[in-house]
């Protein structure tokens, strides 16, 4: 077991299932077993899949003033997470909409209300900070306190930049310089993969790049072990809905490279870990515990050659 801290941001998400995208107006639809609502965002996806990992986790986050935090933990779900870092000082929760077809399209709306303005009782953090292995943040205004910290403490960081465009990379820049593993989207970046990671590796000499690329796969960057390489996806099943998936990945390679301290490792347990979750439609339903991934990894690979089975079909394997 670890011990995360992580910040970032969450938000009530409104998910719909469309015939496809864009959408054609009709004033009425029916779209039985196509909506659903509930908790997601950076920082709960991460938190939620660390926890069923078997980590520790701190989930330090900013919400509305009149948000109940029972939605954090609904009835029925296996796994809880700790509430007491939750910080209700925002106008409103952020929320977001998200619109997905079959063909793993996807329109997103975002409102992030008044998030920009907040800023996090950090005395909150700082006891905590002296036991953690690890601090995971998402590059938003409240969270630039924790990199001090982060610093301070000699603690490994991970920071998931949100939407990353070269206009606004200035705005970043104190996450990039300062972060241990940086993880980015490709869906807003308009350059060569390789030479996009390359770029940001010799900018900011960042230890460990992954650059997810939806049904493409990841880029996988390690400065000290001289890799940079592409690994395409794991197939597991059906796809109901691909958003969190970057989140599942991220919050497992954490994990199992702090488990390993070998990223080859590490990612293709994520990318299992990932294929499973994009069988659910809720953004933070479909994890793993530790004990079914390995299960599972076992049927198909052996990490620790470094091999993989790319686009293996586990669509016929069940867990009891």
């Amino acid at each position: 077991m670890f011990k995360f801290i992580v910040a970032g941001i969450t938000q009530l998400e409104m998910i719909i299932k469309t015939k496809g995208l864009p959408v054609t107006y009709e004033p009425f639809t029916d779209a039985h077993d196509g909506l659903h609502m509930s908790a997601g965002g950076d920082a709960f996806n991460e938190s939620l899949a660390l926890k069923w990992l078997g980590d520790e986790v701190a989930f330090m986050t900013v919400v509305g003033r009149s948000q109940s935090l029972d939605i954090f933990n609904p009835p029925g779900r296996e796994v809880t997470l700790d509430t007491d870092y939750v910080l209700p000082i925002l106008n409103e929760t952020p929320m977001e909409v998200l619109l997905y077809d079959d063909k793993r399209n996807q329109q997103v709306f975002d409102d992030l209300k008044d998030i920009r303005e907040a800023t996090y009782d950090m005395t909150l953090a700082e006891p905590l900070s002296k036991d953690a292995d690890m601090f995971v943040l998402s590059n938003a205004n409240f969270c630039r306190p924790f990199i001090d910290l982060a610093k301070r403490r000699d603690k490994k960081l991970a920071v998931k930049i949100h939407n990353f465009v070269r206009d606004k990379e200035k705005f970043n820049v104190d996450f990039l310089e300062n972060a241990n593993i940086l993880y980015f989207s490709d869906t807003s970046i308009n350059e060569d993969p390789f030479d996009f990671v390359q770029s940001i590796a010799d900018t900011y000499h960042t230890d460990i790049i992954i650059l997810g690329q939806g049904s493409r796969g990841v880029i996988l960057y390690d400065r000290y072990r001289k890799i940079k390489v592409h690994y395409d996806p794991v197939k597991a099943g059906k796809v109901v809905n691909v958003a969190g998936e970057g989140n599942a990945i991220f919050a497992c390679f954490l994990h199992y490279f702090l488990k390993t301290e070998d990223p080859k490792v590490a990612i293709h347990k994520a990318l299992l870990f990932g294929s499973h979750k994009i069988g659910y439609l809720g953004t933070s339903d479909g994890f793993m515990t530790e004990e079914e991934l390995d299960r599972w990894d076992n049927l198909i690979w052996n990490p620790a050659g470094g091999g993989a089975l790319n686009n293996f079909d586990l669509s016929g394997f069940k867990f009891n």
